[in-house]
């Protein structure tokens, strides 16, 4: 207990001694947290469209509660995920598999393949026959919800080892799930641009974690000392803001990239 308190107090000291690059971490977690949260949301919102119009807000807010019971257990798997060595990397290859799923659906001219097909699922096609359509949905959309816990702790923990600060962007994920997610579906409906932005800053992670893998082999070496460093910290949160805000800003002012004319409607 002594030892878990100390450790706790380490963290706080941490936290405390670096004001600045904790804020910067804590500022990139929401902004990833929530453009994830946009993106999971939409995929939560495609696989109810097919139940009758009053179960699919019931369905949805099943989810939403799913969603909460496994960001909380993605919290203890973020301080697991940070001991156990391996898991970093697998980390980075899983995020970095969202990128390449995310990038080949851009590649084809269809948009049906860039939502899930439930019915082609194996827990919906186990589940449908006893419990229905409606729980098939469900149980699904839990499954989903479970998935996208996975990818959220998993960008957290690139940006940093701290757990408390982990947490933070946990909870910041619950919020946004809630009260940013639809305010930033207006931006990324203006700035369509920005759901690229967030797999950019998405591959950065995951390389960012799979390099992970020089840390545990070759903890003497230049990348790894710099890897874990607060400099590798603030320079990656400089990055993925400007990655996010500067196209922001050349697109308000030079219309570069387009930004999407939305009707005030």
């Amino acid at each position: 207990m002594n030892d878990l308190l100390q450790q706790i107090n380490v963290l706080w000291q941490d936290i405390v001694s670096h004001p600045g690059a904790s804020l910067a971490i804590i500022g990139n977690l929401i902004i990833i947290e929530s453009l994830l949260s946009v993106d999971n949301a939409a995929v939560l919102a495609t696989m109810v469209m097919d139940l009758p119009k009053e179960q699919r807000s019931k369905a949805l807010k099943y989810g939403i509660w799913g969603a909460y019971f496994f960001r909380g257990l993605a919290m203890i798997f973020a301080a697991i995920l940070i001991k156990i060595w391996w898991l970093k990397p697998l980390g980075g290859l899983y995020l970095l598999y969202l990128v390449y799923d995310w990038y080949k659906g851009k590649q084809t001219e269809s948009k049906e393949d860039d939502t899930i097909d439930k019915k082609s699922n194996w827990l919906y096609r186990v589940t449908v026959g006893s419990l229905g359509t409606f729980w098939a949905t469900v149980c699904l959309v839990e499954l989903m919800d479970m998935a996208f816990s996975i990818d959220n702790v998993f960008a957290a923990v690139a940006f940093t080892p701290n757990i408390i600060l982990v947490c933070f962007g946990v909870f910041i994920g619950i919020f946004a799930m809630r009260f940013i997610a639809q305010w930033f579906v207006k931006l990324m409906e203006k700035y369509t641009f920005l759901e690229t932005a967030a797999f950019v800053v998405i591959a950065i992670l995951g390389i960012k974690l799979t390099l992970s893998l020089a840390e545990h082999f070759y903890p003497e070496s230049g990348l790894s000392k710099f890897l874990s460093s607060h400099a590798a910290d603030i320079g990656i949160s400089v990055l993925t803001v400007s990655i996010f805000f500067i196209p922001i800003l050349t697109s308000i002012l030079f219309n570069f990239p387009k930004k999407n004319e939305v009707s005030e409607e």
